[in-house]
């Protein structure tokens, strides 16, 4: 796995607010991330995880030096607002297997907005992802070419194969764009799986490409001994994470375990991380 050593500043404070008691999902009647206004980032949430999205917050915050904007895809939420009624599918791992298609509605189709899952731990400041931002693109995501060996995941959920498997995982959605006004909630509502997940409204030019260090696979990616190319920027613990009992000692563990601790300490102290 090679002698990646994330230190990151371990403990110290960054230039951004980390709101402990956020956690409505909201969305903005103001212009998107680019004029002036905070990056939208929408982490999708299932109830049975969520250590794992408190974490991959507070993992943001603690680094990031732009100002951001972090909402919880709750699909009870959704349904409450008339958003969401599809009925949960037999492949579905998590409740936001499909509601994570919603962002660029949820971003009221104005400037880019970001969906990642909620297994992800953030080990570097969010800017750089940001700075790759590229508005010839309606997309942008980490392009992997990922075959699981396992058959179950997390919990015991099913893992399943299928073309462009992961690369709605984390999405640099450029809402703007003309294409993305495709997705409405109509259409995340009807659509197959196959249509949404391998991003079937677009052409492939369409889709911009990102490092995979932005989205390292956890069990699949690798560290290359002396090539920060390789060093992880997000682990995305896809397998499953240290927050489930059968994957407690998986690549990386001790990085997600030290956060948790962390943001733990944080919280029972109510320390102030700055103002966004």
């Amino acid at each position: 796995m090679g002698s990646f050593n994330a230190n990151e500043e371990e403990g110290k404070i960054h230039p951004c607010d980390l709101d402990l008691d956020l956690d409505l999902m909201t969305t903005s009647n103001g212009n998107g991330y680019g004029n002036g206004h905070p990056l939208k980032i929408f982490v999708g949430y299932d109830p049975r995880e969520d250590i794992a999205y408190e974490v991959c917050r507070y993992s943001i915050l603690k680094r990031c030096s732009i100002p951001v904007e972090i909402h919880p895809i709750k699909q009870s939420d959704l349904r409450k607002n008339g958003l969401y009624w599809r009925q949960r599918g037999q492949l579905e791992s998590t409740e936001f297997s499909f509601t994570r298609f919603l962002t660029p509605s949820l971003a009221n189709y104005q400037g880019w907005a970001m969906f990642v899952d909620c297994d992800f731990l953030y080990l570097s400041d969010i800017k750089e992802l940001a700075q790759l931002i590229d508005d010839r693109y309606a997309i942008m995501c980490v392009q992997h070419d990922y075959t699981p060996k396992e058959t179950t995941k997390m919990d015991g959920a099913v893992q399943t194969v299928y073309p462009r498997k992961n690369w709605s995982s984390m999405v640099l959605y450029n809402c703007s764009h003309p294409k993305n006004r495709v997705l409405t909630p109509d259409v995340v509502n009807s659509q197959t799986g196959a249509f949404l997940h391998r991003f079937q409204w677009l052409e492939d030019d369409d889709i911009g490409s990102i490092p995979f260090v932005w989205n390292f696979l956890e069990g699949h990616n690798k560290v290359v001994e002396g090539d920060s190319a390789t060093f992880p920027k997000a682990i995305h613990y896809t397998r499953g994470g240290p927050w489930f009992d059968a994957w407690k000692h998986c690549d990386f563990a001790h990085l997600w375990l030290n956060e948790k601790d962390e943001y733990l300490k944080a919280k029972t102290h109510n320390t102030p991380l700055h103002s966004l």
